[in-house]
């Protein structure tokens, strides 16, 4: 053993000195005043907390949101807006990663899934009546497969397959009414709707779409999950899926749909979160 170096020294059992070199008592008085100090911000950053939130939440409301909130959601609805890319995609993953999915809210789900033969009523803000579509419609329609994550706004996600037909080709199709003089031309935004609707057959649950997420090519009319017919707990006959939103815009237990220029209502943005939900 080198006694001049440091390392092959040995403290006394019982020694008064802290590993720091400074007095054991000095090392205490020293924690307490952090502690005390740490306490001190704590409370302060309490109390401000406290009164930021009773301001914030005493401010007028905007649909039922405090403006500076409305304000935050508007902001962040906007830049998300301006960053979305129509031909970008969500990523895929191979088909072997499925996982199970959690069987996750039931608002608008019907009571009776057999009492009557299924149908999607589809309506346009310039149309005199709505018209009425069958399964036997959706799957005459090309199928699209694919596998991507289900993400929830309570922190959980899954890969998931899916099976059904692009919402995009239904809507060429049964086309919306056109905004110009010209005709329908899904290549030029100016002759389409603003946004669509869509709702379950009771409206207790409903989601607006910008049309650019609807037309995206991984937006879904879903009546497949994992390679088998979908569940009515997870939406049977047939639900929306769209991997570039979180969860609370893939609508299960569709009844019905709309083509429109206002700005639909949308359930979970009711309810004080941002109504574009994008990831």
């Amino acid at each position: 053993m080198n006694p001049d170096n440091p390392e092959n020294s040995i403290e006394p059992q019982g020694s008064s000195q802290a590993e720091s070199g400074l007095p054991l008592a000095e090392v205490k008085k020293k924690m307490k005043s952090l502690t005390r100090r740490s306490l001190v911000w704590t409370a302060i950053a309490v109390v401000f907390a406290d009164k930021g939130w009773k301001w914030l939440a005493s401010r007028r409301q905007e649909n039922g949101i405090p403006w500076p909130m409305a304000i935050a959601l508007k902001t962040n609805e906007e830049i998300a807006r301006d960053l979305f890319n129509e031909h970008a995609l969500a990523k895929e993953y191979p088909k072997s990663s499925e996982e199970d999915v959690i069987d996750n809210g039931d608002i608008g789900r019907p009571e009776s899934e057999n009492s009557s033969p299924w149908k999607i009523t589809v309506s346009d803000d310039n149309w005199d009546h709505d018209m009425h579509f069958t399964m036997a419609d959706i799957l005459s329609l090309p199928k699209v497969e694919m596998t991507t994550e289900l993400r929830c706004i309570e922190g959980w996600s899954r890969i998931v397959s899916w099976g059904g037909c692009r919402l995009v080709d239904f809507m060429k199709a049964h086309p919306p009414s056109s905004r110009t003089s010209g005709a329908i031309d899904f290549g030029n935004f100016a002759t389409l709707p603003e946004y669509v609707s869509i709702t379950t057959p009771d409206d207790d649950y409903y989601v607006g779409l910008d049309v650019t997420s609807a037309i995206h090519p991984q937006t879904l009319l879903c009546y497949e999950m994992n390679g088998k017919p979908l569940e009515p707990k997870h939406g049977a006959p047939l639900r929306l899926v769209i991997p570039t939103k979180y969860g609370i815009k893939n609508i299960k237990w569709i009844g019905a749909l709309t083509y429109t220029d206002t700005r639909p209502d949308d359930y979970w943005a009711d309810q004080g979160y941002d109504w574009y939900a994008g990831l």
